[in-house]
């Protein structure tokens, strides 16, 4: 049966369609919010996947350009694998969603987010994070829900919920937070070196404005939801774990994971699985839950140690960061490279500049965005953590990543006008045992500033983690977490910004949410960790941008000229502009509002191409001298050519102050001459004169 629910959202109405469309779906429901539609999905297969130990939960969205009237680019006209943005929108989604389903719980779980109209002032992504939320919410999947997700700007000193495409683009904020019922469960923030507590009001008024979407998503659930369907559980059995300490007791687990070395480690835990195999030899049901049963051993004993105790397993204090250092120019022809090392985290980032024709395009559904001047890339390869597996290209966590880290940068960059350069970064994950997207940070702005780029402020990150109890109020943050603490603790709260704020924030968590007194003292520990790494570490191997670029980096020469001249440069077909690049070597690029961008490795090349330009541009009047090379000799005189594809004649008698015969008495072909402008002859050609030339 169709039914219609609506609410008044950020001044816009919200309404939820169920039972109309996609009936099939354990949970379907046709979003709208303004003149934005997603139709959102959740299915779930009916028997879990067997030979697998973690949730196999899968999130979807799918943009389609025919939702702002676009036929995709290209020679393939349907569109092609997902966009950066429709990555991104997946894991916002993912991130606050993942932790409400059942631990042990192993059926395949689709959500799936089809965008089918968008209204510029009504975020489809936020729209699908809502979809996915209530379509779950009122489905027979087990879920711990509902959750809900409000963005949040800042213009002007004043917070602005779910703001318009005219208000995103003065906003000093991008704020995503979702919350239950209880308690905030994602952060997502780009930023414009937001002070902490004017962040901490934001992230708390929009889960103010959470509630209420929770309200009437419950009044939702009341009316059409269904009843959660039963499941076959994956948990481990108790009486395993309790032979399982009987062979290994819970001294021998903790002294084998007490170390700072991720390898020794690791080659401990392969020890302890060996002696329990051989100990389960003849329990084949046991033994198949073992991996999964020395992963919660090993979970139960850090989890104990560093909360009851305040031990952590490399034996650093709670707010201790890991040995660091910091150094750049590690390459010698790139135009920028730094490199950034924290404990067993290692990253290098190579910093490329180019013209500002090669910024990436962008074709998606954010009509604002139409090219990227500055993109960070992320790379994790597998020997960054002595894995061996064959490299596919870029998953998700890796432009997650390369996401984060260009949001943080963003702020600092200089405008076109004062760099006019595309800038391309490239983090290499040498080494990895944990936060390393915050290493590619540090990283980042150091390359940046080692390759003359002049960014406003160094940008640093660090990462906290959190440990519960039972208790709200019983719980430990600590201070720049390691691989380990993140896999066995409940949160991976990424913070980078500068002296003076914020400039990104990711939060993922295991739990149900956290409280405000858990993500103050988050926000105030990753301040006092990332002014230490700026102030002691980073400044040390570079404390403000270079002068000027390398010696292998494009220099850039810019000029504007009457866009009614733009014609002229070009010439027809090119010709014109095609001639100068071949004389000079430069690369030249021509905006539609006269602005000229002169692109090259050599001064002299790019002053003479700007000379040429300047020449074509101009407006000829008597007596204006120039230089210009013979191209062509006649009876009646010679023409110079003095600019590409630009060319006037010298008269026979305005060759030489003395009485001459034929040109070729006194020029040849290729001449370099100077010469004064007489202005334009009968037939409207430029007529010069080499006799007038002032001595």
């Amino acid at each position: 049966m169709y039914k219609k629910f609506e609410m008044e959202l950020a001044g816009r109405t919200l309404r939820v369609d169920i039972g109309r469309v996609a009936k099939q779906a354990n949970g379907a429901v046709l979003m709208h919010y303004g003149e934005t539609v997603v139709l959102s999905t959740a299915t779930a297969s009916d028997k879990p996947r067997e030979g697998i130990d973690f949730f196999p939960l899968s999130v979807e969205y799918n943009e389609k350009l025919y939702a702002v009237g676009k036929i995709p680019g290209g020679f393939n006209k349907r569109e092609g694998k997902a966009s950066e943005n429709a990555v991104l929108t997946c894991r916002v989604i993912d991130r606050p969603m993942r932790p409400l389903f059942p631990k042990d719980y192993r059926n395949d779980v689709t959500l799936e987010n089809l965008v089918l109209s968008v209204d510029q002032d009504c975020a489809p992504e936020l729209t699908a994070m809502l979809g996915s939320a209530i379509a779950t919410a009122i489905s027979d999947i087990p879920f711990d829900g509902p959750t809900a997700s409000t963005q949040v700007g800042l213009i002007n000193g004043e917070l602005v919920f779910n703001p318009t495409a005219a208000q995103r683009d003065v906003s000093d904020l991008a704020l995503t937070v979702a919350s239950t019922k209880e308690k905030v469960i994602m952060i997502e923030a780009g930023a414009n070196e937001v002070p902490e507590d004017k962040m901490l009001e934001a992230i708390f008024a929009a889960h103010e404005v959470n509630q209420k979407v929770i309200a009437f998503i419950e009044e939702i659930v009341a009316e059409c939801g269904k009843p959660k369907h039963a499941y076959t559980s994956f948990a481990v059995p108790e009486e395993l774990f309790a032979e399982i300490q009987k062979v290994v007791p819970p001294e021998e687990m903790e002294e084998a994971v007490f170390t700072d070395d991720k390898q020794t480690r690791e080659e401990n835990i392969k020890g302890i699985t060996a002696k329990l195999e051989e100990a389960f030899a003849e329990n084949e049901e046991w033994l198949a839950k073992l991996s999964d049963a020395v992963y919660q051993y090993q979970k139960k004993v850090v989890r104990k140690m560093i909360l009851k105790d305040h031990k952590r397993p490399d034996g650093r204090a709670i707010e201790e960061i890991r040995p660091l250092a910091a150094e750049v120019d590690l390459l010698p022809r790139v135009h920028g490279s730094a490199m950034f090392t924290r404990g067993q985290t290692q990253i290098c980032t190579v910093t490329t500049l180019a013209p500002l024709s090669e910024a990436q395009r962008v074709d998606g559904l954010d009509e604002s965005e139409t090219s990227k001047r500055y993109m960070h890339h992320y790379n994790f390869p597998s020997y960054s953590v002595g894995e061996t597996r064959p490299s596919r290209g870029p998953g998700r966590r890796e432009i997650g990543h390369g996401a984060l880290a260009e949001r943080a940068l963003i702020p600092v960059l200089p405008t076109e006008e004062e760099f006019p350069y595309a800038i391309r970064t490239v983090s290499e994950t040498f080494e990895s045992n944990g936060s390393t997207s915050q290493a590619s940070v540090c990283a980042s702005s150091m390359s940046l500033m080692a390759a003359g780029v002049p960014i406003k402020t160094a940008v640093a990150g660090i990462s906290c983690g959190l440990v519960t109890g039972e208790a709200d109020d019983d719980y430990l943050v600590l201070t720049d977490i390691q691989g380990l603490e993140d896999f066995f603790g409940d949160m991976d709260f990424k913070v980078a910004g500068t002296h003076d704020g914020i400039t990104a924030i990711q939060m993922d968590i295991k739990i149900h949410g956290l409280t405000r007194p858990i993500i103050e003292e988050a926000i105030a520990r990753t301040r006092k960790a990332r002014l230490y790494i700026m102030d002691e570490i980073m400044s040390k191997a570079i404390s403000e941008p270079r002068p000027e670029v390398g010696k292998y980096a494009p220099k850039i020469i810019q000029m504007s000229i009457d866009p009614m001249k733009i014609g002229d440069v070009v010439g027809q077909r090119g010709k014109t502009i095609n001639a100068i690049i071949e004389r000079t070597g430069v690369k030249i690029d021509i905006t539609d509002d006269g602005s000229v961008s002169i692109c090259g490795t050599e001064a002299e090349s790019m002053e003479k191409a700007k000379k040429m330009i300047a020449t074509i541009v101009t407006e000829f009047e008597a007596g204006m001298v120039l230089e210009g090379d013979v191209v062509s000799i006649k009876e009646f005189g010679a023409f110079v050519e003095f600019a590409p594809s630009k060319e006037g004649m010298v008269h026979i008698s305005k060759i030489a102050k003395h009485r001459i015969n034929h040109v070729e008495d006194v020029l040849t072909l290729g001449d370099h001459v100077k010469v004064v402008c007489l202005g334009k002859d009968k037939m409207g050609r430029m007529s010069f004169s080499m006799k007038d030339v002032a001595e």
